[in-house]
């Protein structure tokens, strides 16, 4: 798998903050889905051991770590046949095991089962520590609906009153944000987490191909919208996608890690998988945000549409 380091944080744009924050080195595997259980595991494995034998203390994986994207095509029976448990199933467990034998913390993301009895289950992030422990679990919040991500039919949305956790890890003061695919084209997500006190929002990714538009590529797209969350709300990125075809989709790759000015540190290939390590030095956050203070500038008083209903001309009639 090949392996990719930034050469380090890119310089501060504005004062440097005193005391300094701490630079912390992540990593994150880009793969493709392989329908040998075994040998899927064996690959992500790898692409963790690489990653932490780069000195990364934190890896991040891509959205339905373990699954086959299921969305592509409509349901045919319970389509929560194929979710898992939260507690001991076999993402998890994979990343437990990763993580308390490489001593780092794993973040990667299931089709989690719900009770309910709609057949629907949750698409859920998680991040492990060292220990084996279940650090964060975030819910994905916004599902998309088009053709080839029919995920209205395989997920619930995650609830309203749970939407945007931040979690603190004291050990690097970092303060880690966890949404989920179709959650980054949304700016109130990113601004939300952001106003809780985000250093870095994680994306775990499955997108690619338009089934119904195959000559479109929204890659340069799907990466504009992301880097400009973090240029507005002052935030590092981490984006890791999947590469490969699966069904209708055939996914882009190109995952990467930027900084709240929106440079680039590392980027992997559209159609490879790869490894991803970078350094992010925290106190650029505070530096970026004097220089541009979008936060404290804002007019929450004018903002009232953003919390209405949406209305009935924006709804989908062919869902």
């Amino acid at each position: 798998m090949q392996l990719i380091v930034a050469d380090g944080p890119l310089p501060s744009l504005s004062r440097v903050h005193e005391p300094r924050r701490p630079t912390v080195r992540v990593g994150l595997v880009q793969h493709a889905w392989d329908s040998d259980p075994q040998r899927l595991k064996a690959t992500l494995r790898e692409g963790i051991e690489q990653a932490a034998g780069a000195g990364a203390t934190y890896v991040f994986l891509p959205e339905l770590t373990l699954s086959r994207y299921p969305a592509d095509t409509l349901p045919t029976g319970v389509p929560s046949a194929t979710a898992e448990s939260l507690t001991d199933g076999p993402t998890i467990t994979f990343a437990r095991e990763a993580a308390t034998e490489l001593g780092i913390f794993v973040h990667a993301s299931l089709y989690e089962k719900a009770d309910a009895d709609d057949g629907l289950g949750l698409n859920t992030a998680i991040l492990v520590g060292p220990d084996g422990s279940l650090l964060a679990r975030t819910r994905k919040t916004h599902i998309p609906v088009t053709a080839g991500y029919y995920e209205d039919k395989y997920f619930r949305p995650g609830p309203a009153d749970d939407a945007y956790p931040v979690v603190a890890l004291p050990d690097s003061a970092m303060n880690l944000g966890l949404p989920t695919c179709w959650d980054e084209w949304f700016p109130e997500v990113a601004r939300s987490y952001a106003l809780g006190g985000a250093d870095v929002l994680v994306y775990p990714t499955a997108i690619g191909s338009e089934p119904d538009h195959p000559e479109f590529d929204t890659e340069p797209l799907w990466q504009a919208t992301i880097v400009g969350h973090a240029i507005a709300n002052g935030l590092f990125v981490i984006v890791p996608n999947r590469t490969g075809t699966e069904g209708l989709i055939s996914f882009y790759g190109s995952s990467f890690i930027a900084d709240p000015y929106g440079r680039i540190l590392v980027q992997a290939p559209r159609d490879e998988q790869a490894v991803l390590v970078a350094d992010l030095d925290l106190a650029q956050r505070a530096d970026w945000l004097d220089l541009f203070p979008f936060l404290s500038t804002r007019r929450p008083d004018t903002y009232a549409e953003l919390a209405a209903p949406v209305r009935p001309e924006h709804q989908r009639t062919d869902s």
